[in-house]
């Protein structure tokens, strides 16, 4: 049986009990053959996942250890430059030759750890549309259901860690999309502190929004990604010079003494939240609680005014990057994501200006919050997975979304599994920290996964091959 998670599939490779060359080889037949109906990847690029595999085992033979990612197959989302593959950005508007088929610097990083890609994940279209299935790219589909959303608009990479196409891969995050298809696929997401981990060689969205961030099975799975790709990079003027800390180290189970606030408003009592996502989060924060941690409800005022602001804020600096393609190549955008982009024409300056400047005053009243508390918890989104069918872009407007104030706020948010629904889709919750504090959510995340197991259930996926 193949081990799901980095952690085992590292301890795997150096006892010998696999090789990254078998570990790659079963990963890519699982890939292709599920693809057809999970729609999880773009392209495979299984030359080149081999000859790295055959590259890391030759290495760990020679006594050569990069570390735990050393070997491992991962899923690059396709806004994402990665060498010898175009970035597509599930798009006919791109260049083909954007960024002139050289890894990002996160890529690199990944790489120069031993690290195998699998290929390019699916995304929205820009990572803001919904699929198109006439422009010709797979479209996505949630492995516990396939009539369900994965969401957005890292899709491909959460689909492929929750049915093991890749044990872990990169997303990005401007509004929820590491967590969203975390969520939705029963597997953990984080979206790092803004500036965390450089951003460039990455396909804009919101420019002062946008977070690269690992996803995978676990939260040590994510701290060991997290290690590698965090750190300042002199490409982009955003990432910070920020100490690096050896985050799986702080993984220890404890969280005694933590402290754990609750924001009922809007989080805990909107109408449109699922009462088993409710239940679900706090049978999760009640095991904290056993575990040493304490909990308390707190008011955080005009979270749906933060939730606005960032749709304000992204749509507008989406359009200011896509203004001239709109014009001139309407037609080849999708059928979703062109009016989802053109919107931000429709916000003016005032309307800006007000949203930044409500932007301030959220993060400080955020920042008092967590002066008090160590973490803030809320559910990871309002429900189970939506049936694809159902989505528009007229709904997402409608719906809340309990991610968006932390790209805002430019705070690390960590989505994990805590159940399951009624109708076995998964659960999620979100645990939120203060600027750079990455180990701390993942702590808190690690201490939940060691006395739960919600975050290694598989779903069904044998009987999904095309």
């Amino acid at each position: 049986m193949l081990p799901i998670t980095i952690k085992d599939a590292a301890a795997a490779l150096r006892d010998g009990s696999i090789t990254s060359t078998a570990l790659t080889q079963q990963i890519l037949d699982k890939a292709t053959a599920l693809n057809p109906a999970l729609g999880a990847y773009v392209e495979i690029t299984t030359e080149a996942a081999l000859d790295q595999a055959a590259a890391a085992d030759a290495a760990l033979a020679a006594g050569e250890d990069h570390g735990p990612l050393q070997g491992i197959p991962l899923a690059i989302k396709d806004i994402i430059a990665l060498e010898g593959t175009p970035t597509t950005a599930n798009s006919r508007v791109l260049a083909p030759d954007w960024n002139g088929g050289v890894d990002a610097p996160v890529v690199s990083r990944l790489r120069q750890a031993g690290a195998v890609f699998v290929g390019k994940a699916t995304t929205s279209e820009f990572a803001i549309g919904l699929p198109d299935a006439t422009k010709g790219f797979p479209v996505p589909h949630n492995p516990w259901n396939v009539e369900h959303t994965p969401a957005g608009s890292s899709s491909g990479t959460g689909i492929a860690v929750a049915a093991g196409l890749a044990l872990g891969g990169l997303g990005t995050d401007t509004g929820g999309s590491v967590r969203g298809p975390a969520a939705v696929n029963g597997h953990t997401g984080l979206k790092v502190t803004f500036g965390r981990v450089p951003k460039s060689g990455v396909v804009p969205l919101g420019f002062s929004l946008d977070s690269i961030g690992p996803m995978a099975r676990s939260a040590w799975d994510c701290a060991a990604l997290l290690e590698v790709m965090a750190g300042y990079d002199v490409t982009d003027p955003n990432s910070a010079q920020q100490p690096v800390p050896a985050y799986t180290g702080l993984l220890d189970g404890s969280v005694d003494g933590l402290r754990i606030a609750l924001p009922t408003s809007y989080f805990f009592d909107h109408e449109q939240l699922d009462p088993e996502m409710h239940d679900a989060v706090l049978s999760a924060v009640k095991q904290l609680v056993g575990l040493g941690a304490s909990s308390s409800e707190v008011e955080l005022a005009h979270a749906a005014e933060a939730k606005d602001a960032n749709h304000i804020i992204l749509v507008a600096e989406a359009y200011a990057y896509h203004r001239n393609n709109l014009v001139n190549r309407w037609t080849d955008y999708g059928v979703h994501t062109r009016p989802t982009l053109a919107r931000g024409a429709f916000y003016n300056a005032g309307d800006i200006a007000q949203a930044e400047r409500f932007r301030r005053y959220f993060a400080r009243q955020v920042a008092a919050l967590l002066d008090e508390y160590d973490v803030i918890i809320t559910p990871a989104a309002p429900t189970p997975a939506e049936r694809a069918a159902e989505l528009t872009p007229s709904k997402r407007l409608q719906v809340p979304s309990f991610t968006g104030h932390w790209n805002l706020t430019g705070l690390p948010a960590v989505a994990v599994p805590v159940g399951f629904s009624t109708s076995g889709l998964p659960l999620s919750m979100q645990i939120i920290g203060k600027p750079f504090a990455e180990g701390t959510v993942l702590k808190v995340a690690d201490a939940l996964q060691r006395v739960s197991d919600w975050h290694l259930a598989v779903p069904p996926v044998g009987t999904l091959a095309a």
